[in-house]
């Protein structure tokens, strides 16, 4: 029997693909494109190993977030996110220290280098900057276009690396809710949008670790599209919170079709690359009860055994994804790895100072961000943990 829905999806994509080359050519043949611009995204990598990836768009002026935005002015920027034109088959040379390298947009746009091995690269920070610089494209760009990109390199003395949600879990959202999320998404900013309380204090805690070298790397997992990462990446740096790699997802027609991807495979995806690449970290988790974060890292506890620290899972005040967590809480003592369902930051980070993964001295900051950040739901003020267990 045919498959419908993926015949129907396959279809659709082509039509997508069909429409972008006539847009691309009919612009170009009038000269109406925008001027180039190179996105680069954090990416992560090891000192032999390198992941390098970005796009290049056309410029659409999307303007810097700013507390007095009309909810017109947010408005108009998000539709220009999705709204991207992308240019296909432009050559940018990435610049490695002495080496040298070239690679290819593809027809939406981007690209990506997987570079291994490579020159042992001599890494005294976190971050590890890269040059990125445009060769040739197929509209009119400027000549000598760079722009600098991040690639985050842990030390070998790392203590563990942090994998965290976004949506839900640091950042407020609604994803369970159409209506409120939308809301939260399209009218709101990277200055407006509000972190959860204690979030900023409780992240520079679990960077710091124990050894005081603020070295244990981040790595933000979200089903988010592309087309959002400038406002997240936006928003971490704005409100102080660790930065690291944002793994999102493209939503493309052809991307569902060829994948089959949705949240839980690209969540699940994502994070059994970063564990692969670092086989010697050990990982803490952090998600939300929301959507499918307790199911997704009980499979990573069944993947990598002895490979998790602690899981903390931000509740969303749902009776029926509650039990859902707890339940999953539950079924991880055969492990031995410990699910902490909580209602807010401070508690979570009493935990982890309780397990050596952070300091207590750290715990009066948290709890007076907690206080002052704006936005802070009532009735939040006492701390429920729902689920504990040894």
């Amino acid at each position: 029997m045919p498959d419908w829905k993926s015949i129907f999806i396959e279809s659709a994509a082509a039509i997508e693909d069909k429409w972008d080359e006539l847009r691309f050519n009919f612009t170009k043949k009038l000269g109406l494109n925008d001027p180039v611009q190179i996105v680069p995204y954090r990416t992560y990598g090891t000192a032999t190993r390198l992941y390098i990836k970005g796009r290049v768009l056309e410029d659409k002026k999307i303007s810097g977030a700013g507390n007095k935005d009309t909810l017109l002015n947010n408005l108009l920027n998000m539709y220009k996110r999705f709204e991207s034109d992308e240019v296909p088959g432009a050559r940018l040379k990435i610049i490695l220290g002495a080496q040298e390298y070239e690679v290819t947009t593809d027809k939406e746009g981007y690209f990506v280098l997987n570079l291994s091995p490579i020159t042992p690269l001599v890494n005294q920070h976190l971050w590890h900057p890269v040059i990125l610089e445009l060769l040739n494209a197929p509209i009119p760009f400027e000549a000598g276009l760079q722009v600098n990109a991040e690639v985050m390199i842990p030390p070998l003395d790392a203590e563990y690396g942090i994998i965290s949600d976004i949506d839900d879990t640091i950042i407020k959202t609604g994803a369970t809710n159409l209506l409120a999320m939308s809301r939260a998404t399209f009218l709101n900013n990277a200055r407006t949008r509000l972190p959860f309380a204690g979030v900023a204090e409780f992240y520079k805690a679990l960077q710091l670790g124990r050894n005081g070298k603020r070295n244990n790397p981040f790595f933000y997992v979200s089903s988010s599209p592309w087309n959002l990462y400038d406002l997240l990446k936006d928003f971490l740096d704005l409100n102080g919170i660790a930065p690291g790699p944002l793994l999102l997802r493209d939503f493309g027609l052809e991307h569902e079709a060829v994948t089959g991807n949705g949240h839980m495979g690209h969540k699940l995806k994502e994070i059994k690359q970063i564990m692969e690449a670092y086989p010697h970290l050990q990982f803490v988790l952090i998600g939300d009860s929301g959507q499918e974060d307790p199911v997704i890292y009980r499979e990573v506890v069944r993947q990598f055994p002895g490979r998790i620290l602690a899981i903390y899972i931000r509740d969303v005040a749902l009776p029926e994804r509650r039990k859902l967590a707890v339940d999953v809480s539950e079924s991880l003592r055969e492990d031995k790895i410990e699910m902490i369902v909580v209602d807010n930051t401070v508690e979570a980070a009493k935990h982890a100072a309780q397990n050596g993964l952070i300091f207590t001295e750290a715990i009066p900051a948290i709890e007076q961000e907690k206080k002052e950040d704006k936005g802070q739901a009532p009735g939040k003020e006492d701390a429920v943990v729902i689920s504990q267990h040894s």
